[in-house]
């Protein structure tokens, strides 16, 4: 048989170390030996000896995610072998994180990770009750991290004069040292006459960066 279709670009091949690497654009793959952990329903295929179960997050975390819908539906991955994992065809980037390292994330951003991350749902400081994350994950210590995004993201620098402004539903995540506040562009002239659609967005001030996707949120799915 003969096409295309079984090109290298497209064949999957055996893994040479254990951990996480791109298969392609929209997905990941993780050879397993031990135990990771990835968003829940992600897992497109597996092969090898691995069992899937549901990854608690511990009383404070399920009661956040009940407030707000920012918390993360893990499950854990143990055993040896290989899965791959991606989610609506978005593209995947695998962050890698030294000790020290601390990366702020909104959670329908997380798609796999090291077990050697921590992970913690936090408080977006001064973001109040309103806009696209008043509680988001926050990764730190030594091991890979696999994002996912809707469309190809954009990486911008803050520096201490010039802060950057944020859409809340199209933010990924920024970087530790970034301080956040709530900024209001729109006048009352323009929230009285129907408003412009971009009325409040997060500030961010300090030496860092911020991801931004090229798009707004879309309604996620209910997970079971």
């Amino acid at each position: 048989m003969k096409s295309d279709l079984f090109s290298s670009e497209h064949m999957a091949q055996p893994a040479t170390a254990p951990g996480m690497t791109l298969q392609n654009a929209k997905s990941i793959k993780y050879a397993v030996d031990g135990e990771m952990h990835a968003r829940q329903g992600s897992m497109i295929a597996f092969r090898g000896d691995l069992q899937f179960e549901r990854k608690g997050q511990g009383l404070g975390g399920m009661l956040k995610r009940a407030v707000t819908g920012e918390g993360l539906a893990l499950m854990a991955v143990r055993g040896r072998g290989e899965a791959w994992f991606a989610h609506e065809a978005a593209n995947c980037f695998v962050v890698e994180m030294e000790q020290g390292d601390v990366l702020t994330v909104n959670g329908r951003n997380v798609l796999c990770f090291d077990a050697t991350l921590s992970y913690e749902i936090k408080t977006v400081k001064g973001a109040g009750m309103t806009g696209g994350g008043l509680f988001n994950s926050v990764f730190s210590g030594h091991g890979k991290l696999g994002l996912m995004c809707d469309g190809h993201p954009i990486v911008i620098p803050v520096t201490a004069d010039q802060p950057v402004y944020v859409d809340t539903d199209a933010v990924v995540g920024w970087s530790q040292q970034l301080s956040t506040t709530l900024h209001r562009s729109q006048s009352v002239g323009s929230m009285v006459r129907g408003g412009s659609g971009e009325a409040v967005q997060l500030m961010l001030q300090g030496e860092g960066f911020v991801i931004v996707r090229p798009s707004e949120l879309k309604p996620e799915k209910t997970a079971n």
